[in-house]
């Protein structure tokens, strides 16, 4: 088949912005000819990668994927403006100096994330009849809600409202939308997505990380008895870290070691409240390097998953289960839903209760009485799932299945012949 991939993420922009990238790979090994729209890489620094200049368009080869980058304006800091021209700008560029490339295809693959993606998406659909696979990576409005991005009052639930219609049109014009949490099917069903377009397929991890490299125990001084717990991602209100701090204060095991790596809104008030209960068991690290980050997988013996019950808690998969799951270590799990099922079903996890000091004190003591070894197990079994659920190239059999099911549906075909 002839596969078009629409990203404004794309290699060689890491972390989340990877995984088309290893789509797009998985797909071409599989002999499909792949085509990718995307931007000019920025994130996470909001500047241009090394090696490239903005220009209206680019064209590169990555192995057997042709690539397309087209203009955008770079940013990636907290300006709710300057992110609303970044997304805005690609769409547009997408759109006029973009969709030319997706001419001719069989089918297409949309990440969702940002929504802006629906105005070159929608020309391919309508004008180029090309059907389009939407993959719901991140849910709009509501993650900008919970982000704070859009703050309060009259004018923000205007926009909030105005978000979720232009989601509903997008999930009309999608042959099929795929939902990378189970529990966000009833969630899509709700707002008006039939039950037969929806497919599950999660996302994947940047597997590379599962390559174990040397720790930082020894730079951090941690003696070989110490359990070592790591949070890595955003210090923000959405993960309830505060709950993690009290709780290591209330957790007299002397083997405890929590590390928290990452920056955010709340960093200021989580050191400020480690100090005020106690918890001198806990290290801030600040924002590592990419380039530490598999250092600091291989230095926890469990890493730590959070998020504040309510809101979109239950039917959210924060991308570090899979991450960890892939590294092959162990899961500490304090959320809802899919996130603690995934820890469950897996063998590689312990859950607590979101939000819940006590809750998470006592999972901690079960983390210190298991012990380095048995952690070391658990992270076994976690990355034997992880092939058997989450791996690129289960992603890639999924997206490729329901890509063939969308050319072969007999209703979008007989629309093709009316061209």
């Amino acid at each position: 088949m002839r596969i078009g991939l629409l990203t404004q993420w794309y290699d060689p922009e890491p972390g989340p912005a990877a995984l088309p990238g290893m789509l797009a790979r998985a797909l071409a090994e599989r002999g499909h000819e792949v085509r990718v729209l995307t931007g000019f890489p920025n994130y996470p620094t909001g500047r241009l990668a090394p090696g490239y200049r903005l220009a209206r368009r680019h064209d590169e080869v990555d192995g057997a994927t042709r690539v397309r980058r087209v203009a955008l304006y770079p940013s990636h800091d907290r300006s709710a403006l300057r992110r609303v021209a970044n997304y805005g700008s690609f769409a547009v560029s997408a759109l006029v100096s973009g969709t030319p490339a997706l001419r001719g295809l069989d089918a297409l693959w949309v990440g969702n994330s940002p929504i802006s993606v629906a105005l070159p998406m929608w020309f391919t659909r309508y004008v180029h009849r090309v059907p389009v696979l939407l993959h719901v990576l991140d849910l709009w409005p509501d993650s900008v809600v919970a982000s704070g991005f859009l703050g309060t009052g009259l004018v923000s639930r205007t926009v909030e409202r105005g978000m979720a219609a232009w989601c509903a049109a997008m999930y009309r014009s999608a042959s099929r939308v795929a939902h990378v949490a189970p529990g966000a099917a009833d969630l899509l069903a709700d707002r008006g997505v039939p039950r037969d377009k929806l497919v599950h397929i999660p996302v994947w991890a940047d597997e590379t990380m599962g390559v174990r490299a040397a720790d930082l125990r020894a730079e951090l001084g941690l003696r070989p008895d110490q359990v070592v717990l790591v949070y890595a991602g955003a210090l923000g209100e959405a993960q309830g870290l505060d709950s993690l701090v009290d709780a290591c204060a209330r957790t007299d095991d002397p083997r405890l070691v929590c590390l928290i790596a990452g920056s955010g809104t709340t960093q200021d008030r989580l050191r400020r409240r480690a100090t005020a209960v106690g918890a001198s068991n806990v290290r801030f690290l600040g924002q590592l390097p990419r380039e530490r980050m598999p250092a600091l997988m291989a230095t926890g013996d469990v890493h730590y998953v959070s998020l504040r019950p309510g809101g979109m808690s239950a039917y959210t998969m924060p991308s570090k289960v899979q991450a960890t799951l892939a590294a092959g270590r162990a899961l500490l799990v304090a959320a809802e839903g899919d996130a603690a099922a995934v820890a469950r079903d897996s063998g590689a996890g312990i859950t607590a209760r979101p939000g819940d000091p006590d809750s998470i004190a006592d999972a901690l003591r079960e983390v210190c009485d298991l012990g380095r070894e048995k952690l070391e197990l658990l992270g076994q079994a976690g990355r034997a799932h992880y092939d058997r659920m989450f791996s690129v190239a289960v992603g890639a059999d999924r997206v490729e299945q329901t890509l063939c099911e969308m050319v072969a549906d007999p209703g979008f075909r007989a629309s093709r012949r009316l061209r």
